[in-house]
């Protein structure tokens, strides 16, 4: 888990008010291949898989609360599909520590299937009427691959952003250099 400084903190709480500031006001005004990119569920699992599992299901709360409170939609039901995407993707970090570089792809289409499909889900418990139809399972799909050809280099703004308040990895420290002539000290017995 991910120690908590006020730094931490505060980093968390600017990228969860610019995303869904970006998302409202510019980014879902535009339509690619007939839908919209969703930058909130690409966010959210970023930080999952950044940060953890508690990290990436609170910050996902957080997320849905603001965007269903700028939206003026029901409380809480982005909020509760946010967080789950939040904490599968940074259970995938806790459990497998995945290393290779279409991991934030994946998990990017991970979280946003589990955002609409979830969003869509407890819509219709809630009984809130939408069409269903062949149309809604396309846009689905559309917004699923979309998010995952843009979730490279979302995944790498989040990473560049909190990378100066996220605690040293020990995978990220770098090799000493010899000093002996290039040969390793194990090739000169």
């Amino acid at each position: 888990m991910t120690p908590i400084t006020p730094q931490f903190v505060l980093r968390l709480c600017a990228l969860g008010v610019f995303i869904v500031l970006i998302q409202v006001a510019a980014v879902s005004q535009v339509q690619i291949f007939g839908t919209n990119a969703d930058l909130l569920p690409l966010c959210v699992g970023a930080v999952g898989l950044l940060c953890g599992s508690m990290t990436g299901a609170v910050f996902g709360f957080g997320v849905g609360l603001f965007a269903d409170t700028a939206l003026v939609q029901t409380m809480g039901l982005s909020s509760l599909v946010y967080v789950a995407a939040g904490y599968v993707a940074g259970r995938l970090r806790e459990l497998r520590d995945p290393q290779a570089a279409i991991v934030p792809m994946v998990v990017g289409a991970l979280s946003t299937a589990i955002a609409t499909l979830g969003f869509g889900l407890m819509n219709f418990m809630l009984g809130i009427d939408a069409p269903v139809s062949f149309l809604l399972l396309r846009q689905i799909l559309a917004t699923i691959i979309l998010n995952a050809l843009i979730a490279l280099p979302v995944y790498a703004l989040v990473r560049r952003w909190l990378l100066p308040a996220l605690p040293e990895d020990p995978r990220r420290r770098r090799r000493r250099a010899y000093t002996t002539g290039g040969l390793s000290p194990l090739s000169r017995a």
